[in-house]
């Protein structure tokens, strides 16, 4: 039987998974921190990447080979979609063609700012659906001027919109007619609605952060890939253990988020 029938050393994957050296990661697996397909796993152990689910302190690592991960700014006027028929240009224009990648979550076409694009299945549901809570932050410039302290309270402990309320958000005022709103839903244009839900329309929308992940020096339709640190840091953000991103300059041409099936 050849190696690769084998598989691949466990060991090896870690480190080129960014979890450190072999070394490293061979003190993770004699710790006993790391499982494949939930059992924990030993030293010399060999693993499919195609097939194991390999984790690391119960978060799972992606070991499958050909991941890619993009941070892009979307720039406005740019849809959310693969393919657009009325033939406006899309986030998957402005990233490589191969591999075909998808945008995890969506933004609406006026709406700016960082969104991920990968072929990583697994991290993008963990990134998207609810039960994860992955944080998003907002800067909105809204319409009305200064917000006053109960219509700030309304933001931050709920808004009643035709969907329901919404979750709790952290709601700052840096300056009169600009927010800093940070949610974890992905509802329907859904900080638009809260804004306008207390009377002061969104002029501009702008996402600055996805998780624990910013970048304020990326520019308007540029993009980059993730390095291995911070495909790690989204894992365990997906895992509910999101770590601090740390008060960071926000990215002024980066825009507002929505779930895998509406805009925000």
């Amino acid at each position: 039987m050849s190696s690769a029938d084998e598989g691949v050393r466990l060991q090896k994957l870690l480190a080129r998974a960014g979890l450190g050296s072999r070394r490293v990661s061979e003190g993770l697996i004699a710790g006993g921190r790391v499982t494949v397909n939930g059992q924990p796993a030993g030293l010399g152990r060999r693993v499919h990447p195609d097939s194991d689910r390999v984790a690391v302190d119960g978060v799972p690592v992606s070991v499958r080979p050909g991941l890619v991960h993009y941070l892009l700014n979307k720039p406005a006027g740019v849809v959310t979609t693969a393919s657009d028929p009325e033939g406006r240009p899309t986030v998957v224009d402005l990233v490589p063609a191969e591999p075909r990648v998808h945008p995890v979550g969506r933004l609406d076409a006026d709406t700016e700012g960082l969104l991920l694009l990968t072929n990583d299945g697994e991290l993008t549901h963990r990134l998207t659906h609810p039960r994860f809570g992955v944080e998003k932050e907002y800067l909105a410039h809204v319409d009305g001027g200064t917000l006053r302290p109960a219509e700030l309270r309304r933001l931050r402990e709920g808004v009643a919109l035709d969907d329901g309320i919404t979750a709790p958000a952290r709601v700052a005022q840096p300056q009169p007619g600009m927010l800093r709103i940070t949610i974890h839903e992905g509802r329907n244009r859904q900080v638009r609605r809260m804004c306008s839900a207390v009377g002061h329309p969104v002029l501009r929308l702008v996402r600055v952060r996805v998780g624990p992940l910013r970048d304020p020096t990326l520019a308007p339709g540029r993009w980059r890939p993730l390095t291995t640190a911070e495909v790690r840091r989204l894992e365990v953000a997906a895992a509910g253990a999101d770590p601090d991103p740390g008060p960071g300059p926000a990215a002024g041409t980066a825009g507002a988020g929505r779930s895998p099936t509406s805009p925000e």
